[in-house]
């Protein structure tokens, strides 16, 4: 049997730009992922690590440093060590790669999953990191990784008929992330940071998709305007709604 990657990969083009995936079933019958990338293919299991490893026998480093802090009784859990963090990012890495890929297969199941994983190593590192620095390498990626989990979140509640709770939540996920740009002293306006770019126009799809009353419209105005830091406009929308409600 040739080892050549050629076969697998030939007439399955990697695009520059685009995320290219696909579900393929092993010699063994057990379902996995696929996802194109310029050097080949990454192939991954659909549950667990993306590499099928259990690392000191549990599913997850994220469930087994997170066991450690929760049994930590008697004192404060012991800070996680650089290279810890190391192992911590690279299984991050592997998870990206995996909700990179359920997100072109629109399983939304998985990339919801996924993203709160790392949502979750994101968490650990700022409770246990050794010093900033290495807590900031994790925690930059939040504003993206929120992002891909609310859209993820918000197409369920779509999905059974719930665009108002969608709604909801992507505003709320918007405001958490301007807080957090806020915070860090990143741009808040959504023509400056994409992951608010793009809620803000899934917000507009699903206000689109739904009646929205005129007190609803002009919160959404509201909010735009805040975002713009147009505080004037703000205010005298803000005493219009009250006349309004």
């Amino acid at each position: 049997m040739s080892l050549d990657l050629q076969s697998i990969t030939q007439g399955w083009d990697y695009q520059p730009g685009r995320v290219i995936a696909r579900w393929v079933t092993g010699g063994d019958g057990v379902r996995r992922v696929q996802l194109r990338v310029d050097l080949g293919v990454l192939q991954m299991e659909l549950d667990g690590r993306p590499d099928g490893r259990r690392p000191h026998g549990y599913e997850s480093l994220l469930d087994f440093h997170r066991r450690i802090e929760r049994t930590s009784t008697n004192a404060p859990r012991v800070r996680l060590s650089a290279a810890e963090c190391g192992e911590l990012q690279q299984e991050a890495v592997q998870y990206y790669y995996r909700y990179l890929a359920f997100a072109a297969l629109e399983h939304t199941d998985g990339l919801l999953r996924d993203t709160e994983h790392n949502l979750e190593i994101i968490r650990l590192i700022q409770r246990l990191a050794p010093d900033e620095t290495v807590s900031w390498q994790f925690v930059q990626f939040f504003p993206y990784v929120r992002m891909m989990n609310a859209q993820a979140r918000a197409q369920k509640m779509l999905d059974d008929g719930s665009p108002e709770e969608a709604e909801r939540l992507v505003t709320s996920s918007i405001e958490e992330i301007r807080t957090f740009a806020r915070e860090h002293g990143l741009p808040t306006e959504p023509a400056r940071m994409g992951e608010l770019h793009t809620l803000e126009e899934f917000r507009a799809r699903i206000l689109a998709r739904r009646p929205v009353s005129p007190a609803e419209k002009m919160r959404a105005e509201m909010a735009e305007a805040i975002a713009a830091e147009d505080y004037e406009r703000a205010a005298a929308l803000r005493d219009e709604l009250r006349r309004l409600v």
